[in-house]
């Protein structure tokens, strides 16, 4: 049964990375275990910001941290297969947003995962939470942004 539903707007991903299923990667099951799915995803928000000149932390301190990843499983994934990591945004809002993932198989297309990465801009000198630069907000003009009270 599923306990989580995750929908993305077609329009929202702007980058796409492959990355390689490693035997270190395979669980009991013989397929891609949880935790190597968790690091492939990191791997890609990392290469995605990269893309995009996003440092990770800037030489001012302040940086991104992630919140929380929501991850629904489609299909398996084994040793070798080839995985396509569409990423993108929305939900942006005055401290952070999500950072979205499709994962599929390079050969055939097969859906294998949805996930959903929040995170915020954080200060490490103060040790909170910090409005996000304008110069990030103006990287991605097309993603929704919700303003809250």
């Amino acid at each position: 049964m599923v306990r989580l539903t995750l929908e993305f707007p077609e329009n929202q991903f702007y980058f796409t990375t492959q990355l390689t299923v490693r035997i270190t990667d395979i669980n009991a099951g013989k397929h891609l275990a949880n935790d190597s799915m968790v690091s492939m995803i990191s791997e890609a928000r990392a290469r995605f910001l990269y893309q995009f000149g996003i440092e990770e932390v800037s030489d001012k301190d302040t940086g991104i941290i992630v919140t929380d990843l929501a991850t629904t499983y489609k299909r398996e994934a084994f040793a070798r297969d080839a995985l396509v990591f569409e990423v993108g945004m929305m939900d942006l809002n005055k401290y952070g947003g999500d950072i979205i993932f499709r994962i599929s198989k390079a050969i055939g297309g097969e859906l294998v995962a949805l996930a959903k990465s929040g995170f915020v801009f954080y200060d490490f000198t103060t040790s909170k939470v910090t409005p996000m630069p304008d110069d990030f907000r103006l990287r991605f003009p097309g993603v929704n942004y919700i303003h809250s009270s």
